[in-house]
């Protein structure tokens, strides 16, 4: 009975998660001209209504792209992002962190464009010392393209959470002391871009832009970022003697886990909605692909005690 009763609460809360994610976000955020530059596109990328909308815009001549002017070594990083309406086919809207150079660290969001009436899809990545290749792919629960909705990345020491409107999607945890490298020493900064990548985007290539759909908008808004500090026990060592959060460089607190310790992983609710989203909206998972990894799974792919 107390099983039935904890599934029946769980069974509400992802419900109320979906009918949350469909409306209107409060977009409280720091002032973009303050924080980020445009950094290609000429006039493509555009800072509006006095700092608090940012959109960037693709045509047949170039896409554009944008960067924080700070650097994070761990933080909560929160962006309002309504995705290109319509026919988005063969293009990608690119959110993500990122270090610099052949080793560097990359926390990826990748939303691949589609026909219209189709859904999209969210592509996560995560590159450790240069080396990427653990994509895992997602469809929403939602339509991207009719208003803003929350993507963010939760990182400190012990593991990396993808968050879409604070609903856990993806957890790649810090498994260094099985081999895995994680990203903890690199600081990144904040990267947008919207761009044509119809060579693969969208059924693996098959379906291109069409460029009478042209100029193709993502616009953003809401921006926070809670900065972390976390300090490391010994070298080598995954988890954090402490984590303090700087003051957030938004109006507003952010939206993901204000109750939760900053070196803390998912509780067993969020644990729950993970499953949840990977069971009904994952749709790709380079830890069961037996044709990609005929040899044997990636190691951090392997059951955890």
């Amino acid at each position: 009975m107390a099983s039935f009763s904890f599934q029946l609460v769980l069974t509400i809360s992802l419900v109320g998660v979906i009918i949350s994610s469909v409306l209107p976000l409060s977009f409280a955020g720091i002032n973009f001209n303050e924080e980020f530059e445009i950094n290609w596109g000429d006039y493509r990328g555009k800072i509006l209504n006095e700092g608090e909308l940012l959109t960037l815009s693709l045509d047949n001549i170039s896409g554009s792209g944008f960067i924080s002017k700070k650097e994070f070594l761990f933080g909560t990083i929160d962006m309002q992002i309504k995705l290109v309406p319509n026919n988005s086919a063969g293009t990608v809207t690119a959110y993500y962190l990122s270090s610099v150079g052949p080793t560097h660290d990359e926390i990826d969001f990748e939303f691949l464009g589609n026909l219209s009436g189709e859904p999209y899809t969210v592509h996560t990545n995560v590159y450790t010392q240069g080396k990427g290749e653990r994509e895992q792919q997602f469809h929403l629960w939602f339509d991207p393209t009719a208003d803003f909705h929350t993507y963010s990345v939760h990182w400190n020491p012990s593991t990396v959470i993808f968050y879409v409107d604070n609903v856990p999607i993806r957890e790649f945890k810090n498994l260094e002391s099985k081999g895995v490298q994680f990203p903890k020493n690199q600081p990144m900064k904040i990267y947008s871009s919207l761009w044509n990548a119809d060579e693969w985007a969208t059924r693996g290539g098959q379906v291109k832009i069409d460029w009478a759909q042209s100029p193709f908008v993502a616009s953003y808004r809401g921006f926070s970022a809670r900065p972390h500090y976390c300090s490391l026990s010994s070298a080598g060592d995954s988890q954090p003697s402490s984590c303090t959060t700087s003051a957030s460089l938004s109006s507003s607190s952010s939206n993901v886990n204000n109750d939760q310790n900053l070196s803390e992983n998912l509780d067993i609710v969020g644990e729950r909605k993970l499953r949840w989203v990977q069971k009904n909206y994952m749709i790709y998972n380079y830890c069961t692909d037996t044709k990609r990894f005929p040899q044997g799974f990636p190691t951090e792919c392997q059951p955890t005690s």
